[in-house]
Parts: C-alpha cells; sequence; structure tokens
C-alpha cells in the first residue's frame, strides 16, 4: 500500500458525510428500499441475479430485531411485484441473536413462511465465530421443514468448517462458500491466503459431491478458474452453482463471468446504516478515496 493510500485511510474517520455519500454510491444502492429495488431491476435488465440486504447488525431490542424483520419481507414483496430474480441476505444479529437464540429463530422462522408465499428464498448469512453454533443450528432447525427456502453461508477461513459441512443433515442444502471477512483467532482459523483459498476449494468439492447448489462469493480471479474446472472434472452444471459478487467490485470481472455464460448474483446493500459498510470497503479499496478526490480538485 503506497504513501497516498495510507493518507487516505487515516483521513477516512474525518471525512465529510457528503463526500462520503459520494463515494458510497459504488457499494451501495442508497439509503431506501426503493433505490435497492431499481438498482436490482438495472442489473436484472444485463442478465444478473439479485442478494438484497439491509446493512446493519447488532441490535438492540427485540422491538428492533422485529422491526428489522419486517423490513425485510417488505423487501421481498417489492422484488416480487417488480419480476426481480433477488432474495433477500439477513444477518443472525440483525434479528437478535445476540439478544435470544430463539427469537432469531422466530423471525427467521417467518421470513421463510413469507418468502414461501412469494415463491423466493433467504439466505442467513454467517457473522463472527461466536455466532457459528448458533447460526448453524437456526438453519438445521428450519432447514427440517423448508430445505428449498433458505441457505446458509460458510467460510473458508474457518478451520471448523470442513467437520460443519459433514455434519451437515441430509436433504437438498444450499450454501454460500466465503473466504470469510471476520479477522479471527490463529487458534481457529487460517490466517494466510493459501490455506484459506486451499479450504475454499476443498470445502466446494465436499458440497458438490452432497448435491448441495453452491453461490461461489468470490472476486478471486484465479480461484474462479481453479472453481470452474473442478465444476467440469465433477460433471457438475450450472443449475448447481453461481458467482455471487458484492455491488461495486471488480465489476469487469463478474461482467466478464457473466459474457462466459455463467450465472452470476450481485449483492447489493442499502439502508441508513451505509458509512460503516462504506468504510470497510473503502479500506480494501483506498484508490476510490483518491479517485473521488482528484475529481473535487478538478471542479
Amino acid at each position: 500500500m503506497g504513501v497516498l493510500d495510507r493518507i487516505a485511510l487515516a483521513a477516512l474517520p474525518v471525512v465529510p458525510t457528503r463526500l462520503m455519500r459520494m463515494m458510497s454510491l459504488r457499494y451501495i444502492a442508497g439509503e431506501r428500499l426503493e433505490q435497492a429495488v431499481e438498482r436490482l431491476a438495472g442489473l436484472t435488465s444485463e442478465g444478473f441475479r439479485g442478494a438484497l440486504d439491509i446493512l446493519g447488525e447488532d441490535v438492540a431490542s427485540e422491538t428492533e430485531a422485529r422491526g428489522i424483520a419486517g423490513e425485510y419481507a417488505a423487501a421481498a414483496d417489492a422484488l416480487r411485484e417488480r419480476k426481480i430474480d433477488a432474495y433477500i441476505s439477513v444477518k443472525p444479529t440483525h434479528l437478535g441473536l445476540r439478544l435470544s437464540e430463539e427469537l432469531a429463530h422466530e423471525l427467521y422462522s417467518q421470513l421463510v413462511q413469507h418468502v414461501d408465499t412469494l415463491n423466493s428464498f433467504v439466505r442467513i448469512e454467517m457473522e463472527d465465530h461466536t455466532t457459528t453454533d448458533a447460526t448453524l443450528r437456526i438453519f438445521e432447525r428450519i432447514r427440517e421443514s423448508s430445505p428449498q427456502r433458505l441457505g446458509v453461508a460458510l467460510q473458508s477461513r474457518l478451520l471448523r468448517t470442513s467437520q460443519d459441512i459433514d455434519a451437515l443433515l441430509e436433504g437438498p442444502l444450499n450454501v454460500r462458500m466465503v473466504k470469510g471477512v471476520y479477522l479471527e483467532p490463529a487458534r481457529i482459523a487460517y490466517t494466510d491466503p493459501t490455506p484459506i483459498r486451499e479450504a475454499y476449494l476443498e470445502g466446494t468439492r465436499r458440497l458438490w459431491e452432497r448435491g448441495a447448489f453452491v453461490a461461489l462469493a468470490t472476486h478471486d480471479e484465479l480461484m474462479a478458474e481453479e472453481l470452474v474446472a473442478l465444476a467440469k472434472s465433477m460433471g457438475i452444471g450450472q443449475d448447481q452453482y453461481e458467482f455471487q459478487v458484492l455491488l461495486g467490485v471488480r465489476t469487469p470481472l463478474w461482467r466478464a463471468w457473466r459474457d462466459a455464460g455463467h450465472p452470476v448474483r450481485v449483492y447489493v446493500p442499502y439502508g441508513p446504516n451505509w458509512r460503516a459498510y462504506s468504510t470497510r470497503r473503502l479500506k480494501k479499496n483506498p484508490e476510490v478515496f483518491r479517485h473521488v478526490l482528484k475529481d473535487l480538485v478538478r471542479r
């Protein structure tokens, strides 16, 4: 990372809201559901599927958790109304997992019942390792009755993931494989890129052996090539995978995947808690900050 990038990162906490909004437009659809639906409609017209996320994580009360669940139900309704090929993707702590596992289970169950009437789907996201056991318990409890309407995410960074795959119950499986963005302790997680990538490939292979649909969430071009080769060697068709990408991250790459015939789903976040998410994305890609600053100077 160069000197300019380090300066940009150091300045992020004091960047004015107006400027942060300009930069965040690359990574989020806006603050309102209507903006997110419009962005997804545009992506649909370009041949991409979608996943809709309301920005936010831990909630402070049961009332807040129930309110978030209601917002997700409304989002699913809006996607159905516009006939957009997109589903909702929900963090467990956003539905109150840290308050109560039973509360989160109840709210996920309600969402799954709701999307069932819409012929849609819910993805349970995976957060840091302190939530993994409870997240998987919720997933398995609901999957018993609604296996086609619910999926989960697994992180190749965690040492436990291979055992978690083996422990998943029999039946239809839909899993998003990710490397994992949470920096976990070395005693429970891989900390170097190579073993994380190897675990990702191995986890995907084991899921495909179980007949799972695997959402390949990555922007790693070389690993994507290995995943495509693995799919071909195993006789895996396009009905058993799709690439999943983040809005605003390496867009030319996922357009190339689409043009090559691979199904691609774009993860589209929105909501009033946009600043924290945008800051995380800019820390991974500080040159965006520099480009915006240059544009302002030119004006």
